[in-house]
């Protein structure tokens, strides 16, 4: 199977809301439990129905805001998604992900209009090493579940804690649909929780993310993720992954995750 996902169906109601039915695919295998879904995938599949649901010219997406209601089973899944706030300049759209009668995911995405402002743009985000020339990174295959192993990795700068990573797929996100850099790219964002761990192997103590920032300052070009993440604990229970996203053009946004920290089972 050469896809994260197959679509069943997808419907429009009177209302303008479309409710989409897919199936994952064992390459949407998680890391912490061989029965539940990446939340990498389920971000792409999220994407994939934001980015066909209603386009308006000279808007784009700006944020994305998921939060993780508990494990994301693998197998049927449901997504709705509708604008809750319309508006000339921005919108808010609601995407809700359900599994085996749960709600998994639920996305809120501002979509803004875009304006020419190249006489005053300016990022403090600088730019990376590209991947081209950089060694393979086996770290990430050393995590469970089937889709890690449908990543490729390559770094020369990663410890514990602190690093960049560059990631890349061939697998496509639906099963006989193109997939666009946008979808690609921010789906691959959910792993900057796992390319710097602040623990070494075999982790005392597990770190699932409750959610997923995400802020695009541009749209994302190409085939390659770069994440320059850093992961930190608190002394509570609680840490935080925060990451610069960057394509082979250079940064295009960030990335945040809460983590709740707990101590693994023997």
């Amino acid at each position: 199977m050469s896809a994260y996902y197959q679509l069943i169906d997808r419907q429009i109601d009177a209302q303008g809301v479309v409710t989409a039915h897919y199936v994952s695919t064992m390459n949407a295998q998680g890391a912490w439990n061989p029965n539940e879904q990446h939340m990498a995938p389920a971000t792409g599949i999220i994407c994939a129905e934001l980015e066909q649901y209603a386009p308006r010219q000279h808007m784009r997406i700006g944020r994305i805001s998921l939060d993780i209601y508990g494990l994301i089973a693998l197998g049927e899944i449901e997504i709705t998604t509708k604008t809750i706030r319309a508006g000339k300049t921005i919108e808010l759209i609601e995407s809700t992900m359900k599994g085996q009668g749960k709600t998994l995911v639920v996305a809120h995405t501002w979509r803004m209009m875009t304006s020419d402002t190249s006489s005053i743009a300016g990022l403090e985000d600088l730019a990376v090493e590209s991947p081209e020339n950089m060694p393979v990174f086996d770290g990430i295959h050393q995590w469970r579940g089937q889709y890690t192993k449908t990543v490729e990795a390559r770094s020369n700068q990663q410890r514990n804690g602190k690093g960049l990573v560059w990631l890349s797929t061939d697998v496509d996100m639906v099963e006989g649909q193109s997939t666009s850099p946008f979808v690609q790219l921010v789906c691959m964002s959910d792993m900057a929780n796992g390319i710097v761990p602040r623990q070494n192997r075999p982790f005392d103590w597990g770190f699932p993310n409750l959610d997923l920032q995400i802020h695009l300052y541009r749209m994302p070009q190409g085939k390659w993720l770069g994440i320059e993440a850093v992961q930190q604990y608190g002394a509570d229970g609680i840490g935080l992954s925060s990451s610069i996203l960057h394509d082979t053009q250079g940064p295009f946004g960030r990335s945040e995750q809460i983590l709740t920290l707990r101590p693994m089972q023997e």
